[in-house]
C-alpha cells in the first residue's frame, strides 16, 4: 500500500523532531517530562503541520505508554466512553507500563458534553490527556478541563527547520533518495508552506510524482508554482497562510484601508476559514485597536458575532463584511490595550499589595472592628457623583496606567478626568 511522503517522513524520536526547540530542546519543559517518565495532560495549540500529532506519538513511544486516539470529527460521546473504558483496562491490565496516554485531535471541535465526559478520567489520573487544536483553547476548550491540562503554544516551523526537512527528505527516504534532485530556489517552496512541515512534503512529493524517473527533480521558485498550477487539489488552498492573510486582515483594520480589509476578509471567506473565528477576531480588534476611540466598534463587532450564530452562512458574510469596514473606517486608539499591559507588568513587578483599609468590605463584626470599610466615601453622596479619595495601594497611590490618546472621544474623557481630580492626580 502506498505511503505519503509526509508519514514516511513522521519522526520516531526527539532527535529526528524538527522544529519547537522551546518545548523540545535540552531541558525543554517536554523533554523533561520525557526524560523523567512523568508525563502530565496538556493540549498541544498551533498551526497545522508543525508536530502536534508526532509529539504525542513520540511521548507515548519513549515513554512506553499505551497510545490511544480520538477525533473531534468523527467520534461522539459514545465513543470517547468507549475509549475511556478501553483506558481503564489497559491502565489495570498486568502488562501495563504506565497510565495510557489518550490523543485527541482537533480537540476545539468538541462540544461541551463531549469534553465534560473526559473531565473524570482526566481527574482521576485514568489517562494522561494529551489534545491538539489550532484555535484558542481559552475559547474552545471548557474551563474545568482547561484547569486540568496546561496548554503548550508550538509555532510555525522556521525557514531553517523546513530547508532541514527538505534536505531530510531528499536524502533519507527511500523513494527520494533513488532521484538525483536539484535545488535552485527554495522561497517558492517555503512560501506555499506556510511553516507547514506537512505541506512541503506534499509539495515535494507533487514534484516527484510529476518528473520523469528519468530526469531529476528540480526545485525552482518557477517549477514549484506552475506545478501548483496545474495540480490545484494537489495543495490544501484552504489552509494555505492561514495565518498571514489573518494577519493581513487584521493590520488592514488597524490601519483603516476598508479595501484591503474586505479583500482579506473575502480571501477568509472563499478559503473556508471558520466564521466564528473571524467574528472572534473582530472582536479583539475592536477592543484592541478602536476601542475607547469607538466604544460603538465593539457593539457592532459583538453583534456580528450574535448574527453569525442565528442566521448562519452564506448570509452571515453580510454582517462580517459591515463590521470589517466600519472598524476599519473608525478613528483608532490602543489606549485600553496598553494600560491593561502596563497594569499587568506593575502587578508582575510589584506583588500583591494591600488594599486600603476604607476600600474593604465588612461582612462581619470582626471586619468592622479591625476598621474594614472606615471612613470610605459613597461617591454618590458628594456633587456631581464624585469625592476626591484615595483607590489604589497607598505604596503606589497616584501612579497612572491609562493615558488618553489622541482622540476627540478621549480628549473629553481626559478633560472630565482632569476636572474632577483638579491636574493632580491625573
Amino acid at each position: 500500500m502506498y505511503e505519503p511522503l509526509a508519514e514516511r517522513m513522521r519522526p520516531k524520536s526527539l532527535d529526528e523532531y524538527i522544529g519547537q526547540k522551546h518545548l523540545v530542546g535540552e531541558g525543554a519543559v517536554i523533554r523533561r517530562m520525557i526524560e523523567t517518565g512523568n508525563i502530565a495532560s496538556f493540549i498541544l495549540w498551533g498551526p497545522p503541520g508543525v508536530g502536534k500529532t508526532t509529539l504525542a506519538r513520540i511521548i507515548a513511544e519513549q515513554t512506553q505508554s499505551s497510545f490511544f486516539t480520538l477525533s473531534a470529527v468523527t467520534s461522539g460521546v459514545k465513543e470517547v466512553r468507549e475509549v475511556l473504558d478501553r483506558c481503564r483496562a489497559d491502565a489495570t491490565s498486568v502488562f501495563s507500563k504506565g497510565r495510557p496516554i489518550l490523543f485527541i485531535d482537533e480537540i476545539h471541535r468538541f462540544n461541551k458534553s463531549q469534553q465534560d465526559s473526559l473531565l473524570g478520567a482526566v481527574e482521576n489520573g485514568t489517562v494522561t490527556l494529551i489534545g491538539a487544536t489550532t484555535e484558542n483553547p481559552s475559547f474552545e476548550v471548557i474551563r474545568p478541563l482547561l484547569s486540568r491540562a496546561q496548554v503548550y503554544v508550538l509555532k510555525s516551523l522556521e525557514k531553517d527547520d523546513l530547508l532541514e526537512l527538505l534536505h531530510r527528505a531528499i536524502t533519507a527516504d527511500a523513494l527520494l533518495s533513488k532521484m538525483t534532485v536539484e535545488i535552485k530556489e527554495t522561497d517558492a517552496l517555503l512560501r506555499f508552506s506556510g511553516g507547514d512541515a506537512r505541506k512541503l512534503l506534499n509539495i515535494l512529493a507533487l514534484l516527484y510524482q510529476s518528473t520523469p524517473s528519468n530526469q531529476p527533480i528540480v526545485i525552482s521558485d518557477g517549477v514549484v508554482t506552475e506545478s501548483l498550477q496545474q495540480n490545484p487539489m494537489a495543495f490544501d488552498k484552504n489552509g494555505e497562510m492561514h495565518y498571514d492573510i489573518i494577519s493581513a486582515f487584521i493590520k488592514s483594520i488597524r490601519g483603516s484601508d476598508p479595501d484591503a480589509a474586505i479583500y482579506w476578509l473575502a480571501r477568509l471567506i472563499a478559503g473556508g476559514e471558520d466564521p466564528k473565528f473571524i467574528a472572534r477576531r473582530l472582536m479583539i480588534s475592536a477592543s484592541e485597536d478602536i476601542g475607547l476611540a469607538n466604544p460603538n466598534a465593539m457593539l457592532l463587532a459583538n453583534a456580528a458575532f450574535e448574527a453569525i450564530n442565528k442566521i448562519g452562512w452564506p448570509e452571515g458574510r453580510i454582517p462580517l463584511a459591515e463590521a470589517t469596514i466600519y472598524l476599519a473606517t473608525s478613528p483608532k486608539s490602543n489606549s485600553a490595550y496598553m494600560a491593561i499591559n502596563s497594569a499587568l507588568a506593575f502587578v508582575e513587578k510589584t506583588g500583591n499589595l494591600p488594599v486600603p483599609l476604607h476600600l474593604r468590605n465588612a461582612p462581619t463584626k470582626l471586619m468592622d472592628e479591625l476598621g474594614y470599610g472606615k471612613d470610605y466615601k459613597y461617591a454618590h453622596d458628594f456633587p456631581g457623583h464624585f469625592v476626591d479619595q484615595q483607590y489604589q495601594p497607598t505604596e503606589i497611590a497616584g501612579t497612572r496606567f491609562w493615558q488618553a490618546a489622541d482622540n476627540p472621544q478621549e480628549a473629553k474623557m481626559k478633560e472630565r478626568m482632569d476636572a474632577l481630580w483638579n491636574n493632580n492626580k491625573r
